[in-house]
């Protein structure tokens, strides 16, 4: 019995350790999970000038670009000279005509001797037809007198009918050979045409043996090395790409269909490439080629931008990040875009704003359709101040954005003010307030990054999403 009740105690001792073990461990998570306190994070509304811009990239390519190839078979065996003596290389800088590679031209000079022989042979054969003719005409002549004589005679005594008809036989032999002597002279004629045909286009075949440039300009690529063998069938093979003139080159950039409608020809562009990254290059867009295509259901066109490269820094094929200006506002207030999509818990809402309001999602809802597409305008919004240690509803008039900050108007506005961009926990806070910077994108609950394409436009606004 006292084994039980001995057991029984130890049982109950145990029981009550572990409830405290729990109990601890309970109000241990609880502090930390509970216990700790969000402090939010402000910035201020002030006064600024504001571009926005559509963001892009996109390559940097010549506006001519001439691709020289080989209209003949062979192997090369030598490469021409630049201005500056030097075997033509990449970057080599080269005039109209300049000798770019030679191939090797034995067959091609052979089959010009052999057009020459053909052509001389055909002339020759020309000479014996026009001979042939005369010689015919002269046998006609004396078979017409023949006959003459004998229709004077007619068949009789002095000439039998045999003969009368032989004569006439003759005469018409001899005017069907004048023919056929006349047509051999037209067929010698024709193939001394042929002949001279051959010869035109064995000696063009030679001299596609020396490749030339057909432009001035600068040697971007070379493909072949001596001792090359160059095969030309249906398509020419590509030998030099040179480009036509390096101080005025194009940016072709994809542009996203969303942002086509807000590009125009004539629109000013600026452009970094990472070769230079702090060097701001200028351009305007030319034009807007017509033939999108589409890749993963995305639709793209290519807009060209031109742009002035006299000091020679933008090389061909360069990537460059390109900024489209479409939009300008001079001494606007603006604010941290983050600010239009951090929306409150109910809890952290103004009690009389809640009760106004009758339910706490509704102060959730805003008007309009809130901050979209870089630098379109929109309609209304929301920005919420700290006030007693709750936050309080502004309604703006959403303006112009870069993405960054927005424009924002509104009566209960003013420069200085303070809006919620976002939130943290106390413990890493320095403040209740922490104070960040306008322009850097801020990370909480209620925010999330900007997820923009090529367009660089930001996401919606909290509940309007």
């Amino acid at each position: 019995m006292k084994v039980m009740e001995q057991r029984a105690v130890r049982i109950m001792t145990l029981s009550v350790i572990f409830l405290v073990v729990i109990g601890s461990i309970g109000a241990w998570w609880f502090h930390a999970s509970w216990g700790k306190k969000v402090a939010l994070c402000t910035a201020h509304i002030r006064r600024s000038d504001l571009i926005a811009t559509i963001s892009a990239s996109g390559t940097v390519e010549p506006e001519v670009v001439v691709d020289i190839g080989a209209q003949v078979a062979g192997i090369i065996v030598s490469l021409g000279r630049d201005k500056s003596g030097r075997a033509v290389d990449y970057g080599s800088a080269v005039d109209q005509y300049t000798v770019l590679a030679k191939i090797d031209d034995s067959l091609y000079a052979a089959a010009l001797e052999t057009a020459k022989a053909q052509l001389q042979q055909a002339e020759a054969n020309k000479i014996s037809a026009d001979a042939n003719v005369l010689q015919q005409k002269a046998k006609l002549l004396q078979a017409k007198q023949d006959w003459d004589r004998a229709q004077k005679l007619g068949p009789s005594d002095a000439l039998s009918k045999s003969a009368y008809d032989q004569y006439q036989a003759n005469y018409e032999i001899a005017k069907a050979n004048v023919a056929a002597a006349e047509a051999a002279v037209e067929q010698a004629k024709a193939a001394v045409a042929q002949a001279k045909a051959s010869l035109v286009s064995a000696r063009i075949n030679l001299g596609y043996c020396t490749i030339k440039s057909p432009v001035k300009g600068v040697i971007i690529d070379r493909r072949v090395n001596i001792g090359q063998t160059v095969v030309s069938s249906l398509s020419a093979p590509s030998l030099f790409l040179i480009a036509k003139d390096l101080k005025r080159v194009q940016i072709w950039v994809s542009v996203n269909e969303a942002d086509i409608g807000s590009i125009s020809e004539g629109q000013p562009v600026t452009f970094t490439v990472d070769a230079y990254p702090d060097k701001i290059f200028q351009g305007q867009v030319g034009k807007t080629r017509l033939n999108a295509t589409m890749t993963q259901n995305v639709v793209t066109y290519t807009v060209e931008v031109n742009t002035n490269n006299d000091d020679g820094k933008l090389l061909p094929y360069l990537t460059a990040n390109v900024q489209f200006k479409t939009g300008r506002r001079q001494g606007v207030l603006v604010v941290p875009t983050a600010a239009l999509r951090w929306s409150p818990r109910s809890d952290q809402i103004a009690p009389d704003v809640r009760q106004a309001a009758h339910a706490p999602t509704s102060l959730l809802m805003r008007d309009g359709k809130g901050a979209g597409a870089v630098g379109v305008l929109q309609t209304h919004g929301t920005v919420w101040t700290e006030q007693d240690n709750f936050v309080r509803p502004v309604n703006v008039k959403i303006g112009l954005t870069d993405g960054t900050v927005t424009e924002i108007e509104g009566d209960d506005l003013r420069e200085g003010m303070r809006v919620v961009v976002g939130e943290t926990e106390r413990e890493t806070a320095t403040s209740s307030t922490v104070e960040r910077s306008p322009f850097t994108p801020q990370i909480g609950r209620g925010t999330r990054q900007s997820q923009s394409g090529q367009s660089g436009g930001p996401t919606a606004p909290a509940g309007e999403r």
